[in-house]
C-alpha cells in the first residue's frame, strides 16, 4: 500500500493538462494531499499549498506522488535531483508514468540507502486472459470521449459518488494511472499486451448481481491517433450497457495533435455506438457529460442546455453541477 499523506509533485508541467493525475487526487483524495511541490518554470497550480520537501514533511507527507502525466510518460531529467533530496528526506516515490522508478538504476541506489520504497501503479499485476466476448451478468457503463483528458474519469467517479449515497450496487473500475491513485486498486490498461487489454477489462468487469453496475474508467479517444487502441479495448472488453459521452468543447484540436480537431458528439455517438453493439446488442447512449471547467457559470449553462435540446440526451457538467441525471438515465436502462 502507498503510504499517505502525499505530497503531490507538478515538477515543471507546461500547463493545467500536464497535471491531470495530481488533480484527479486533490479532487477525489482531498484527505490525502498536504500540499503541492512545483519547480521553477511549473505553469500549472493543483490548488493546494505549495511546500518543499522540509514543510511537507512537517506536515505529516509521507509519500511524494508524481502528479504529472507528460507526453510518453517519462521521468523528465529535470526532476531527478529533487526526486533523490525526497529520498534522502524520507519520502517514499509514487508514479504512475510508462517510465518506472524501479527501472531508475539511481532512484532504486537511493531508496535502498534510505530503505524507502518506490512504488509503480503502471505495473501489470495479473497474467489476463485473451477476450472470449462472453456476455457477463450485471451491468456495465462506459464513459467515450472526443479526445483524451475531457473528463471520462471524472463522470465515473461522480456518477459512483450518487450511487452510493443512493445505495445502488455500484463500483468504480479503475484503468488508468490517476484511478488507481485514488482507489488504490484497477487495471493499468495502457501498460497491458494489445493482446490482452480486452481480457483485462473483462477481468476486472466480471458477473455480477443483475442490478449492479460497473463504471468503466475511459480512456484515450477512438479518434486520437495515438490512444484509439485502448479506447476500442475498453469498449469491447467492457461490453458496456451503457454509453456516456464526453467533452470539452474548448479545446481547438486533440490532445498534443495541432493538425487534427475534435469530432463532433454527433459523430462519437455514431462511431461508437456500433462498436458496442458488436459485443452487446442492447448498449444504449444514455447521455453527455460535458467538461466546462474554462467556461463561466452563464457559458456552461447555454452550452449544456444547447446540446442536450440537439441531441436530445441529458447534458450535465457531473463535476460542476452533480451526476444525478445521468445516474437517472442509468436507472432507466
Amino acid at each position: 500500500m502507498i503510504n499517505s499523506p502525499y505530497l503531490l509533485f507538478l515538477g515543471d508541467a507546461p500547463d493545467q493538462l500536464a497535471i491531470k493525475v495530481a488533480q484527479g487526487i486533490r479532487d477525489w483524495r482531498p484527505e490525502s494531499v498536504v500540499g503541492q511541490l512545483r519547480l521553477p518554470g511549473c505553469k500549472a497550480d493543483a490548488g493546494v499549498p505549495d511546500m518543499d520537501l522540509v514543510a511537507a514533511r512537517e506536515a505529516g507527507a509521507k509519500t511524494l506522488v508524481i502528479g504529472v502525466a507528460n507526453r510518453g510518460g517519462v521521468i523528465s531529467d529535470s526532476w531527478k535531483a529533487e526526486l533523490h533530496t525526497a529520498l534522502e528526506q524520507g519520502f517514499d516515490l509514487a508514479s504512475g508514468l510508462h517510465s518506472l522508478l524501479n527501472d531508475d538504476a539511481d532512484l532504486v541506489t537511493t531508496a535502498r540507502a534510505h530503505d524507502r520504497q518506490l512504488f509503480d501503479v503502471r505495473v501489470p499485476s495479473v497474467d489476463y486472459p485473451i477476450a472470449n466476448g462472453k456476455k457477463r451478468s450485471g451491468k456495465r457503463c462506459l464513459a467515450v470521449g472526443t479526445d483524451c483528458s475531457v473528463g471520462k474519469m471524472y463522470t465515473s467517479l461522480a456518477m459512483d459518488r450518487v450511487m452510493q449515497a443512493r445505495g445502488m450496487k455500484a463500483t468504480f473500475r479503475a484503468t488508468g494511472q490517476t484511478g488507481i491513485l485514488i482507489t488504490g486498486d484497477g487495471v493499468p490498461l495502457d501498460a497491458v499486451v494489445a493482446d490482452f487489454m480486452a481480457g483485462a477489462v473483462e477481468w476486472l468487469t466480471p458477473d455480477n448481481d443483475p442490478d449492479h453496475w460497473d463504471l468503466i474508467e475511459g480512456q484515450g479517444s477512438l479518434f486520437h491517433a495515438s490512444f484509439s487502441g485502448v479506447s476500442l479495448a475498453l469498449i469491447h472488453g467492457g461490453q458496456p450497457d451503457a454509453l456516456i459521452l464526453s467533452h470539452e468543447p474548448t479545446r481547438t484540436h486533440m490532445r498534443g495533435l495541432p493538425d487534427y480537431s475534435l469530432p463532433s458528439l454527433e459523430l462519437l455517438r455514431d462511431t461508437a455506438l456500433p462498436l458496442a453493439r458488436v459485443v452487446n446488442p442492447g448498449c444504449k447512449v444514455v447521455g453527455v457529460s460535458v467538461n466546462t471547467k474554462a467556461m463561466g457559470e452563464d457559458e456552461a449553462m447555454r452550452y449544456l442546455e444547447g446540446v442536450e435540446a440537439r441531441m436530445d440526451l441529458p447534458t450535465v457538467d457531473p463535476f460542476r453541477q452533480g451526476a444525478e441525471r445521468l445516474v437517472d438515465a442509468l436507472d432507466a436502462v
